[in-house]
């Protein structure tokens, strides 16, 4: 049972990490290239470095939110129930 909750409560966070990603990435690229959007991997007005350098950044900050949100919600079932649910 405990289990299941973790896995429900996980998928919640992988959602508003997604969202939480999204929004920090777009602060991010506006604060650092000047533009409102980043590019997006078919946009002709781009080059490619731009873009993969977009994607490298978009995919960090990705990477960093929902380890943050995964490790908070362990810590969090484990505060809660008194076990750390294993992966």
């Amino acid at each position: 049972m405990k289990k299941l909750a973790y896995r429900g409560v996980s998928a919640l966070t992988g959602i508003t990490g997604g969202y939480l990603s999204g929004v920090i990435f777009k602060q991010v690229w506006k604060l650092v290239s000047g533009k409102d959007d980043a590019p997006e991997a078919r946009s002709r007005e781009y080059g490619w470095g731009e873009v993969l350098v977009a994607a490298a950044v978009h995919g960090a900050i990705f990477g960093v939110v929902r380890a943050a949100l995964d490790r908070a919600t362990a810590q969090s079932i484990e505060d809660n129930t008194g076990t750390y649910p294993d992966a």
